[in-house]
């Protein structure tokens, strides 16, 4: 799912499901499958939004349920923050999620997903 702000276009989020406490409440065949699905959900934003690269965090520090933040990350972004993690952006100011500005972002990484899902 995108992420509820959008200061990086993509910004997205991944949960199991079922919902687990963290990965270590995963079994093996689990935690494989949560973890390639985190590296292919970075494959296909890296397509559709065209970042130079992405960012992958799994934090768990104030909810207790398994998520992964997904943050393509681009050569556009202002210099003093380009390197930095994405926690020192203005989270409180960022634009926000909106489904009609979204919807067509949302669809090419839907239709993305089921094209990597048939080449494996």
């Amino acid at each position: 799912m995108l992420g509820d702000v959008q200061f990086l276009r993509g910004y997205s989020l991944l949960l199991p499901d079922p919902v687990v406490p963290d990965l270590n409440a995963l079994k093996n065949n689990q935690r494989d499958r949560f973890l390639q699905d985190m590296a292919m959900l970075g494959d296909v934003l890296l397509a559709v939004t065209r970042a130079n690269r992405i960012n992958y965090e799994i934090l768990g520090n104030s909810e207790a349920a398994l998520h992964a933040h997904v943050f393509p990350r681009y050569a556009t972004e202002p210099e003093e923050l380009r390197r930095k993690p994405v926690w020192f952006y203005d989270w409180d100011n960022a634009p926000k999620f909106n489904l009609e500005r979204d919807r067509p972002l949302m669809i090419e990484i839907a239709e993305t997903i089921k094209q990597y899902q048939s080449q494996t």
